[in-house]
């Protein structure tokens, strides 16, 4: 546990739902790319019941790197509820999260590191060099570009120049999201963090999105409905915003 908040504090969290099939490559790939940068970090893996011994298998890892610990969330679902819940649990400055099932290269970390020491916010993009999603069935791709291109409007309406809101792997800053409240379902926080958050600038850092290691994909029509959802309440809110300037 990271016991001060100087600035080269980092707080990962990994949102897990039966993954033991991914945690222990996930983790020891993340233990050696943060073993490349000079943060102090911590590792928290954020369980919402999952009934395949994935909790098992870290606590094993927590016993031996104190680094690493897991939070069990009892009866509760959704990604972005549980980064938020991981993000509260630390004292560190710098803030990210990271899927678990292998399909965000975990040695981009230190790159993302670095991309954050620059801006406020800084994110692994899929479309930053426009052939980040090779292998995708064309289903697949047009849900994603017409996510993409539905959140444009609110993205742009705050400047930023941001390829991939839909990204689950970014880093930022306490300072940006500290005090503000977010959405705890669904599974796309970073949008709503571009759109509420203290965020001035941002980078990118070009990846190619992986196939999932193993267990299943956790997309449904129940994220759909939360991803409409909140679009159409961040839209309400910037309106609001705008008429009471």
């Amino acid at each position: 546990m990271i016991p001060g908040t100087s600035d080269n504090t980092f707080a990962l969290v990994v949102p897990t739902l039966n993954e033991a099939g991914n945690i222990d490559k996930l983790l020891s790939a993340l233990t050696d790319a943060l073993s490349d940068t000079l943060y102090e970090y911590e590792i928290i893996v954020v369980d919402d019941g999952s009934t395949d011994g994935t909790v098992d298998k870290v606590r094993s890892w927590s016993m031996r790197d104190s680094r690493i610990r897991v939070l069990s969330r009892a009866g509760e679902r959704g990604l972005a509820g549980a980064v938020l819940y991981g993000w509260s649990q630390s004292r560190a400055n710098l803030l990210g999260v990271i899927d678990a099932d292998l399909q965000h290269p975990p040695e981009l970390l230190p790159e993302l590191l670095k991309a954050a020491e620059r801006a406020d916010i800084a994110i692994a993009s899929r479309y930053a060099r426009g052939n980040g999603i090779k292998g995708w069935n064309p289903l697949r791709v047009a849900v994603s570009k017409l996510s993409t291109l539905a959140a444009a409007p609110l993205i742009s309406k705050r400047n930023l120049r941001v390829t991939d809101p839909m990204s689950g792997f970014f880093v930022t800053h306490r300072r940006c999201i500290e005090g503000l409240t977010f959405q705890t379902t669904g599974f796309k926080l970073l949008l709503e963090v571009l759109v509420r958050g203290r965020i001035h600038t941002a980078e990118e850092v070009a990846y190619n999105f992986g196939l999932r290691h193993a267990g299943e994909s956790k997309a449904s029509a129940t994220v759909a409905f939360h991803y409409l959802h909140l679009l159409g309440r961040l839209s309400r809110d910037m309106v609001l915003r705008s008429s009471e300037q």
